[in-house]
């Protein structure tokens, strides 16, 4: 076992981390107030490769292995949880899946934009009735010969309001069930097309959750990945990926806190010391890091099993079902170290503990992180 990193590695963790002290922490707080996306920094996150860390450089990508890119998204998560989810979708849903999956004609067309970031991409999966069964596909692509016609609503769609293309998965034949899916990728201008209003959240308020609609949209018969019917597994493939993204996320704000409730606990005093000096809060210290260190063993352990060629549905899955937790927990806690100061703005740790919330819920609940994990358990 080597547990060490690579110099190549420690520079992309250090650069992440510059990043994120230096661009993402200065208004990140009124951000949060103001639920206001930040176009600046994405702007500056694509001119320095992390919207396209993975996909290979002749596409204008980075070329890095998913271990790097975990790196990066638990520096960027330690600051700002909505400016990291842009980057997780945009590698490991968009990106990924396109790079995969999608045609030479098509990763000339868009990926090469959404690496770079010229462009951002957004992934279209729930419904309304479909969120966790994602077989119960509502919104439909009917085959007219030359094109698909797509009608339907898609809603919890992170960039919805910013992205430039859109991922779609709808169902073609609905006789077929999960057989009879497809994805598609449509653009932003197309007719038909609505961006409904943005969604006013609990956590992750930078990040732009809208509802999606789509009324008599032509999708040409190119714009669809994959062969008829591919649409369901491309789903599954890429959001398995996608996990190992907001696991990383989740570490990131677990860790951000765990930083926060150290450094205040050196400070602030309390009966003639500081807190941390009191057992009460150097256990609490104790706990978290320790949980932190677990989670962070099992995110990277998916990471390198995904830079392998190994199977991941199962590491990634229990990468994001614990690391979630370690992220609701350890803020919880940091909150409680900060005392009164951890409840309002000016601390940070109470952003942090609305923003670990969705790591529970986003890219497969934790009850659909335990579904994966006892199936592939009782597999063989």
């Amino acid at each position: 076992m080597d547990f060490s990193l690579s110099e190549e590695h420690l520079m992309i963790r250090d650069a992440a981390r510059d990043f994120a002290n230096n661009e993402l922490k200065p208004g990140v707080i009124e951000r949060d107030i103001k639920q206001e996306f930040p176009t600046e920094q994405v702007k500056k996150m694509g001119e320095l490769g992390f919207l396209g860390m993975m996909v290979d450089p002749k596409y204008g990508g980075g070329g890095m292995d998913t271990v790097s890119y975990v790196l990066a998204m638990e520096e960027l998560s330690k600051i700002d949880a909505s400016s990291s989810v842009i980057v997780s979708v945009n590698n490991s849903l968009v990106c990924w899946g396109l790079e995969t999956y999608g045609s030479e004609e098509q990763k000339q067309k868009y990926l090469t934009k959404l690496a770079t970031g010229e462009s951002i991409g957004a992934f279209c999966l729930s419904e309304p009735e479909a969120g966790s069964d994602a077989t119960s596909q509502r919104t439909t692509a009917i085959d007219k010969g030359d094109h698909y016609l797509l009608n339907g609503t898609k809603n919890w769609i992170t960039n919805g309001g910013s992205a430039d293309y859109y991922l779609v998965i709808a169902q073609t034949d609905k006789e077929k069930g999960h057989k009879g899916i497809n994805a598609f990728i449509v653009e932003k201008s197309w007719d038909g097309f609505e961006v409904g209003p943005k969604e006013d959240k609990l956590g992750i308020r930078g990040s732009d959750t809208h509802t999606l609609n789509f009324n008599d949209v032509k999708v040409p018969k190119e714009n669809r990945i994959g062969e008829d019917g591919f649409g369901f597994k491309f789903a599954m493939k890429t959001l398995s990926g996608g996990r190992i993204g907001i696991a990383a996320q989740a570490l990131g704000i677990a860790a951000g806190a765990y930083d926060l409730a150290r450094d205040y606990s050196k400070i602030r005093k309390a009966f003639g010391t500081e807190i941390c000096n009191h057992q009460a809060i150097a256990f609490k210290l104790a706990d978290m890091h320790t949980e932190i260190e677990a989670a962070r063993h099992l995110v990277m352990k998916a990471a390198w099993d995904k830079d392998q060629g190994n199977n991941y549905d199962m590491s990634g899955a229990m990468a994001k079902l614990y690391a979630s937790k370690v992220a609701m927990d350890v803020t919880v806690e940091a909150v409680q170290v900060h005392g009164g100061n951890g409840y309002v703005k000016e601390y940070h740790v109470e952003r942090l503990m609305r923003d670990a919330k969705i790591t529970q819920i986003y890219e497969g609940t934790s009850e659909i992180q335990k579904i994966v994990i006892s199936r592939g358990l009782l597999r063989d």
